[in-house]
């Protein structure tokens, strides 16, 4: 019985930026003997070193079995060389008993840039399907292996991307440049790429011509669905350098942003030395939180007042796609640095591919008693200046300082024009009683809710919120700082 078993494997190299980058992955079948399991490929490359890679969930399939797939992007570096040729097996773990598929006790191998390899030989197999679309994608790569034997003319995709109002049809070619590697193995790998713009979502089918004969492949009636991932957004309060394992915790967050896949994080309590109120951006903690991601994000900051009496403390914008603009503002009446109640927000307009401009700002504001109700007045009247006919959307995203429920919470329900996402993604039925239908005494709704940082949407935005959770708490990455921070993400409506 084979419990787990290779499909394809691809090894292939890239270079992007001046950079080498070798890609490998792996397509595997799986028998769905449980929920719970655990799927991954042990592998070494040329220096010998065995390192494990965990596989996702890719799709079902007939008779109780399932795709997984694990890939990885390794980039060259002077202290560490790709990969190259690299052996392999597949492993996997469930109901305490484990399976593997390691070539009958050979390891499969696969040679650098060596293309697809094809392990089993179906008609037709559409090799390491992705069903997500990176927000910047325009173009969708197909692999199809053919077997060999079928002799095959012609391959052809067939998709949409407005759920069959119209159908487009692109011609796939005969992979030459690996011929002589797949024809090794039994195969023929034909290459397709669908140009879909900034579409949200694409569906599509693959046919193959071969001896008069017409196959088709369109994932058992399903089709093959793919979607372009959601925007996501990070909102942390720093605590302004006052954690113990300070440095570690900068690390987290930054392991954080790059494994959870963050778009825009808008950071509160950003702390430098004060240096006599020169500061000092080499230790600034937004600067430091972005160098250790492993591409550096464009990063807005601006500082307000003196903190804890030895730091320049502000608030930060990092963001994965450039700016059109940034500014920074005091919306309180003090622009004294010796003044906490002095407070100052970030804006910066971000170019969000297949979204569009999006305003977006960092927020620290005061207490109630500190002059919250004037600095969110300011607020306001500055972000619907700034959303204008081109802007896609506005987040007010931060630590207000004021729960969910009090005086300063009504003030934005009041304002009939921003909506509190966190609440619309986890507790849509008390959204609609605050936001919606505005029942009376609406604020008992929220009488257990302490949050006081929030990401405030303006209702004519052109996003919809679709998740949010809290993100660092001992059940997850840990404690960083003496807030949690917030996690949202945000598709087009």
């Amino acid at each position: 019985m084979n419990e787990i078993q290779l499909l394809a494997v691809k090894n292939e190299s890239t270079r992007r930026q001046g950079q080498t980058e070798q890609e490998l992955s792996f397509f595997m079948l799986v028998d769905n003997l449980a929920f719970r399991k655990r799927v991954e490929v042990v592998w070494a490359g040329e220096n010998g070193v065995w390192q494990s890679l965990p596989a996702k969930f890719h799709r079902s399939t007939e008779e109780n079995k399932e795709y997984w797939l694990a890939k990885v992007t390794i980039t060259s570096a002077p202290e560490a060389k790709l990969p190259g040729d690299i052996q392999f097996a597949l492993r996997y773990e469930v109901n305490g008993k484990v399976f593997w598929d390691n070539c009958q006790g050979r390891n499969y191998r696969s040679r650098y840039n060596s293309g697809i390899r094809v392990a089993k030989k179906p008609p037709l197999l559409n090799v390491g399907f992705d069903e997500q679309l990176d927000l910047a994608q325009e173009r969708v790569p197909v692999s199809v292996a053919v077997d060999d034997s079928l002799n095959a003319e012609k391959v052809t995709v067939h998709w949409t991307t407005d759920d069959w109002r119209s159908t487009n049809t692109t011609r796939c070619c005969l992979d030459f440049s690996r011929r002589g590697n797949s024809k090794k193995y039994g195969v023929a790998v034909w290459e397709g790429l669908l140009d879909i713009g900034t579409a949200d979502r694409l569906e599509y089918s693959i046919n193959c011509e071969a001896g008069g004969r017409v196959l088709w492949d369109n994932n058992r009636g399903r089709n093959y669905r793919v979607r372009r991932r959601a925007l996501r957004v990070l909102v942390l309060n720093l605590h302004c350098c006052q954690e113990e394992n300070q440095d570690s915790k900068f690390s987290m967050i930054a392991r954080a942003i790059n494994e959870r896949n963050v778009d825009i994080v808008c950071l509160q309590e950003v702390a430098e030395p004060w240096n006599d109120g020169a500061g000092d951006w080499s230790l600034n903690s937004a600067n430091i939180i972005n160098q250790r991601l492993p591409a550096p994000y464009h990063i807005a900051a601006a500082w307000s007042h003196l903190g804890f009496d030895r730091y320049r403390e502000g608030v930060a914008i990092l963001s994965r796609y450039p700016f059109r603009k940034q500014e920074s503002r005091y919306v309180s009446r003090s622009e004294y640095p010796y003044d906490i109640n002095a407070r100052r927000v970030v804006m910066a307009q971000i170019d969000v591919p297949g979204i569009g401009p999006l305003n977006v700002f960092s927020c620290h504001l005061s207490w109630w008693d500190g002059g919250f109700e004037e600095q969110i007045g300011n607020l306001l009247a500055w972000a619907g200046s700034e959303h204008t006919a081109q802007a896609s959307g506005t987040l007010l995203c931060g630590d207000f300082n004021v729960k969910a429920g009090s005086r300063g919470y009504e003030l934005v329900v009041d304002s009939n024009d921003y909506e509190d996402q966190f609440l619309a993604a986890t507790a849509p039925h008390v959204f609609d009683g605050v936001f919606r239908d505005r029942r009376a005494n609406w604020q008992r709704l929220l009488a257990d809710d302490g949050r006081i940082d929030f990401v405030f949407m303006k209702k004519s935005s052109g996003l919809r919120v679709t998740s949010g959770r809290e993100l660092f708490t001992d059940q997850i990455y840990g404690r960083v700082s003496d807030h949690t921070g917030y996690l949202l993400d945000f598709r087009r409506r």
